[in-house]
């Protein structure tokens, strides 16, 4: 079986560096070792609209918001397939035959679906359809390129498991055609799912507790100063909790040994510091300080090769137009493969023709 790494984004909105650490530095890794067949990353417009219908705008504003992000990222379209979701029109063919593997009630059952309508607000009958059938739209993602390899977060995992029971269904009834993805996850616990900088569960731009890749250094550092601590850590002699401690948990995600060398010298790593912090007599401030260079030192080269793409929006757009152009032949032949399975292939199958001319040329 070949190795096919893919992956996307909802164009919702700029990405921020919960999406970094969960998925996108992966990725830059995967890239960078070339241990794969091909990599297929998407900018998912079609599935944003399902939940945005009536602010378009949004959605198309932010393609190439997320298209600046993916490059300055380090994504590199000379080794990864850049696309945008809604160019590809066989996608909406394949999850049209998907429908009929899957049940309403196991939709219902799915919790990432159930996690995503409460948030959203839906209730019973007001939940859109496209949002509703999410699982289905997006095994059409993945198996329309033969993935076999998806980098995602741990709220991903229903969506895979889901996934692979379609496969397995459709090879069932229709014989081996389709390829079983598995999840690949963050590669610490930690950066799974990085909470918001309000000390909330999720980091949502809905929430508005977002750093972005894209934050200049005096946008990070006025969040940074305002991050979710230790409610209880109110004099420096006070010893300190690391649980539920932002600072500590977006520390755990980004820093280093090399950072403290370079920015904290007095402590050799992080657990010595986290030591110093419950014992007492270390500063939130302090904290709060070394988080921000080391940040600054990881967005720094973002930011530099954003402004750079930024100077050319139109070769951007060809990145995304010669992705989606090689991507849709992707996918063409695998649908063709899918109706060949299913027995549609009405015009290019010469022995059912032959066949049913013999047959009527009988009566």
């Amino acid at each position: 079986m070949k190795k096919v790494i893919l992956t996307g984004d909802r164009p919702t909105g700029r990405l921020h560096i919960g999406h970094y650490v969960g998925s996108l530095r992966r990725r830059v890794e995967l890239q960078n070792e070339g241990d794969y067949d091909k990599m297929f990353v998407f900018i998912a417009d079609a599935q944003a609209l399902t939940d945005n219908i009536d602010n378009p705008e949004k959605v198309r504003q932010n393609v190439i918001e997320v298209a600046l992000d993916y490059l300055s990222a380090g994504l590199d379209p000379e080794k990864v397939t850049l696309f945008i979701q809604s160019q590809i029109p066989e996608l909406c063919e394949l999850t049209f035959y998907f429908m009929d593997m899957v049940s309403v009630s196991r939709l219902q059952r799915n919790p990432t679906v159930k996690t995503e309508i409460q948030m959203r607000g839906f209730a019973g009958e007001s939940i859109p359809v496209g949002f509703f059938t999410y699982p289905i739209s997006q095994a059409a993602d993945i198996t329309a390129f033969h993935g076999t390899i998806v980098p995602a977060g741990e709220d991903q995992k229903p969506m895979i498991e889901q996934c692979c029971e379609i496969v397995r269904r459709f090879n069932n009834i229709y014989g081996e055609t389709l390829d079983e993805p598995r999840i690949l996850l963050p590669q610490s616990a930690v950066c799974c799912r990085l909470p918001g900088t309000d000390g909330k569960a999720k980091m949502s731009k809905s929430l508005g507790n977002c750093i972005y890749l894209s934050d200049t250094p005096k946008e990070l550092k006025k969040k940074v100063n305002s991050m979710y601590t230790d409610p209880e850590h109110i004099h420096i002699e006070q010893p300190g909790h690391l649980e539920g401690n932002t600072v500590f948990t977006y520390l755990d995600a980004f820093a280093t040994d090399e950072d403290f060398q370079l920015f904290l010298p007095e402590y050799a790593c992080l657990d010595e510091l986290k030591a110093h912090y419950t014992k007492g007599g270390l500063g939130d401030g302090t904290c709060k300080k070394f988080l921000l260079n080391v940040l600054n030192a990881r967005l720094e080269p973002i930011r530099q090769r954003r402004a750079e793409f930024e100077k050319d929006i139109p070769a951007v757009y060809e990145i995304l137009r010669k992705g989606t152009e090689e991507a849709r032949n992707v996918a063409a032949d695998t649908l063709a493969d899918v109706r060949r399975a299913m027995k549609i292939n009405y015009f290019e199958d010469a022995d059912l023709i032959a066949e049913q001319a013999k047959r009527f040329a009988g009566k």
